[in-house]
């Protein structure tokens, strides 16, 4: 890609593609994919090209990740059209268009027959292996909003990813336990907490702390028939903290997380000192299980807040 006639930014935009991509298609087989934040199936389709860039990295295989938004000068002149779009580049080239691979099989067909054909190096010199620190927060990005979206299969296989490549990172770790309580694999969750705290890099980081809370509110799960006898002596004595406290707590750890913070708001109202907050607390502790950012979680902090400051 010449630089000649570029202005400055495009020369740069230009450098950069030739440090990320040309140098290493060099020896390497690199995919390169144009995506962007606000692309839903460039999303859907990231998991799957890491992992298979991950599974065939000692085969000579690398993954680039394009962003259309940041880099529109190098997307120009791939003429991309639309997005996701996926190219196999070699010795600076494009030697396949991998876009319509969606399954992991199809994408391994495509990029075996590749290997076969061209001479890559195999092995790990050259380019980098695994994600960069700016691809693992994308991904750890994507994993949050899988679980807040409702897709905690999603979430987990994402943030089980994140952790082979980053076995330090702690956010990973913390997504992966809230991701497989989430799925009701609670045992799962405890086995990788306690390969956690035998990690104090791991288990005093602070983003550890909603994992934690996840994992004790999935303490107080009952069975439907415990829940639907809590839920009825709740409503029989309404003036009663603990038996609403007692279903809210259970309500939350059976996925009724609607009627738990409904019950804990209307604690709140009622008495808000009542056990030193203990209702507030437990909403605080639902909010940090489930993440900050969740959007059920800043509609329920808004009501909370209504309800303490007018």
């Amino acid at each position: 890609m010449a630089s000649m006639g570029l202005n400055m930014e495009e020369q740069k935009a230009v450098e950069r593609f030739r440090t990320d991509v040309v140098e290493p298609s060099q020896t390497k087989l690199v995919i390169l994919d144009f995506w962007a934040e606000w692309c839903g199936p460039c999303k859907a389709l990231a998991p799957l090209l890491e992992k298979v860039a991950a599974d065939y990295a000692d085969k000579g295989v690398v993954l680039v990740k394009i962003n259309v938004d940041e880099e529109k000068f190098i997307a120009g002149q791939f003429q991309v059209q639309s997005i996701p779009t996926v190219y196999a580049m070699f010795q600076g080239q494009p030697v396949a268009d991998l876009t319509k691979a969606r399954t992991e099989s199809q994408l391994t067909q495509m990029l075996d027959q590749l290997l076969s054909q061209l001479p890559v190096q195999a092995g790990a010199g050259g380019a980098p292996q695994g994600p960069s620190p700016e691809e693992i927060a994308q991904f750890i990005t994507l994993g949050e909003e899988a679980l807040s979206a409702g897709d905690a299969q999603r979430a987990a296989g994402i943030f089980a990813q994140v952790t082979e490549f980053a076995t330090e990172n702690a956010p990973a770790h913390s997504g992966l336990v809230r991701a497989l309580i989430a799925l009701e694999q609670v045992d799962e969750a405890k086995q990788v907490m306690a390969a956690i705290e035998a990690n104090p890099a791991l288990a005093d980081d602070p983003a550890m702390a909603a994992a934690k809370s996840a994992l004790e509110l999935a303490g107080t799960q009952v069975d439907d028939g415990e829940l639907a006898s809590l839920r009825a002596a709740a409503a029989a004595a309404p003036e009663q903290m603990e038996p609403q406290l007692a279903f809210a707590e259970a309500a939350f750890a059976a996925g009724a997380r609607d009627e738990a913070a409904d019950t804990l708001l209307a604690m709140v109202s009622a008495d808000r000192e009542w056990n030193e907050g203990a209702a507030r607390a437990k909403l605080l502790q639902i909010f940090e299980a489930t993440g900050l950012e969740d959007d059920w979680v800043v509609a329920t902090r808004r009501r909370l807040s209504k309800i303490l400051f007018g």
